[in-house]
């Protein structure tokens, strides 16, 4: 395996033209373990991590180099509530948002967030660039709209955000964990809110359902409250495999979803 380290986009793209099954590495928190595993076994990897392009953070972009331990400090609620629960604080400091994007794993943390906020995210080769809606981009688990020689470069965040996020999310401990199931709420001054679920689909699903009917609550009590709660679970689409069961994702998932919301009613 021959490590190439890029230091601009210019440099991977260079890499990319001459290597295009290369893989891309960033924190390498997700591939490495795989690699090490054997169950893969790339010729050339390719470093992004002195890629500046790609480290930019603001109020309306997050740039897939951009790792979790930053974004633990972001103002947004549900941005920083995420970012705490990804793994070790060595995790954190290594693994990206791109990685989220790249992996396209049902559990990725960072991808409820972006469906919950409708990001679109940006992808960049020596050709140009274009932009998908997060569920344009992510097409089934762990499967994505990447195409051959694009680099992902970020998200792109709505302008105004929603005014509340909220995120949460259970596993079988409490740290450093794989989510069982996650959700994040965000919710508008008007009422207008939505709700993305993680580790219950194939991939991140939205409840339109339950959104549909929380949005015209402007000041929801317990019935409508368990109304959304149920209607979460029943939107779900969980399997039971090595870390939970169906059943109990599809329940867990609408708790997760309803306490969301009241943080996002304060």
């Amino acid at each position: 395996m021959e490590m190439i380290r890029a230091n601009n986009l210019a440099d991977v793209f260079d890499a990319l033209a001459g290597h295009p099954e290369a893989l891309l590495h960033a924190g390498g928190t997700d591939t490495m373990v795989l690699v090490n595993a054997g169950v893969m076994a790339p010729d050339y990897v390719i470093s992004l991590r002195r890629v500046e392009e790609l480290k930019r953070w603001d109020d309306t972009f997050i740039g897939a180099g951009v790792t979790f331990a930053r974004l633990e400090k972001s103002r947004v609620s549900a941005l920083a509530e995420l970012a705490r629960t990804v793994g070790s604080p060595q995790i954190r400091a290594a693994g990206t948002i791109g990685g989220n994007l790249g992996t396209a794993s049902p559990a990725g943390d960072a991808l409820p967030f972006l469906a919950a906020v409708d990001a679109e995210v940006e992808l960049v080769s020596a050709n140009g660039s274009r932009r998908l809606l997060w569920n344009e981009f992510l097409v089934g688990p762990k499967r994505n709209a990447l195409q051959p020689g694009e680099v992902i470069l970020g998200a792109h965040l709505p302008v105004p955000m929603p005014s509340k996020t909220a995120f949460a999310k259970i596993g079988v401990r409490q740290a450093m964990v794989i989510s069982i199931a996650s959700v994040c709420v965000s919710r508008s001054d008007d009422g207008f809110t939505k709700v993305a679920l993680g580790s219950v689909g194939p991939t991140v699903l939205r409840a339109h359902r339950a959104e549909e009917m929380i949005s015209g609550e402007l000041d929801p009590d317990s019935q409508a409250l368990d109304r959304f709660q149920q209607l979460v679970s029943e939107e779900s689409r969980p399997i039971t495999d090595h870390r939970s069961t169906e059943e109990y994702r599809r329940k867990a998932v609408g708790i997760l979803a309803r306490r969301a919301l009241e943080r996002c009613l304060v």
